[in-house]
């Protein structure tokens, strides 16, 4: 005999978890991962890997060190330990992890133990920071295949999961910023934006990049 009670709640519940799996599959389509690196200047890493599709935020900050909540004066100063790194947050359904892995180290000087391009020091030396064993299996796969690519040994090193302290406003989004400077060292009066520009150039980022990377340079025009 057909119960037709029986049948409602039978129908409700299937319903209900449809709709239960449907937003589970939505929030799982939807989800961020992070990458945490270190490539010399963080404005830099930031600017290179904001202009990928699929990412949805890159942060300049610190990781590596021992002082909690440091300053961009402490860390630049030394002492600290820090890297300057950058924490990329995205959406793996657009662009994955072992791209962006394999873009780091097209981007970067990563024969260079002493610092990147013009800025030297310890607070400029190249890292990834892997928050996990699955991280850091496909960043040394990155290292490997990028060093077998490259020819040349690449002394950046993986390192294990780090706290990140995200730098103060002024240093976020430093390359596309309109806020005028007073005085810098490339002039005076200009906008972020401009100083961020002449900088990288005189740093001879992207010249010692195309010369190690060649066509394989990513963020290089």
């Amino acid at each position: 005999m057909f119960n037709f009670s029986t049948f409602k709640s039978f129908a409700l519940a299937t319903f209900i978890a449809l709709g239960v799996l449907a937003q589970t599959s939505t929030a799982k389509a939807a989800g961020t991962e992070t990458l945490t690196v270190a490539g010399g200047c963080f404005w830099c890493v930031e600017a290179d890997f904001e202009s990928l599709r699929g990412v949805k935020e890159a942060v300049s900050g610190f990781a590596g060190g021992k002082t909690a909540n440091p300053t961009y004066k402490q860390v630049t100063q030394g002492g600290t330990g820090h890297y300057e790194a950058v924490q990329i947050q995205f959406d793996p359904n657009v662009v994955s992890r072992d791209t962006l892995l394999a873009l780091f180290f097209r981007s970067i000087d990563p024969t260079d133990a002493g610092g990147q391009f013009c800025d030297r020091g310890e607070s400029y030396r190249s890292a990834i920071f892997a928050d996990n064993a699955t991280q850091k299996t496909a960043a040394e796969k990155a290292k490997s295949e990028a060093q077998a690519a490259l020819g040349q040994k690449i002394v950046t090193p993986v390192l294990g999961a780090s706290k990140f302290y995200p730098a103060d406003e002024y240093h976020q989004d430093y390359y596309k910023s309109s806020e005028r400077l007073a005085v810098t060292s490339v002039g005076l009066a200009v906008k972020k934006s401009v100083a961020y520009k002449r900088y990288r150039k005189g740093c001879g980022r992207d010249a010692r990049v195309k010369q190690l990377w060649g066509s394989d340079a990513p963020f290089v025009n």
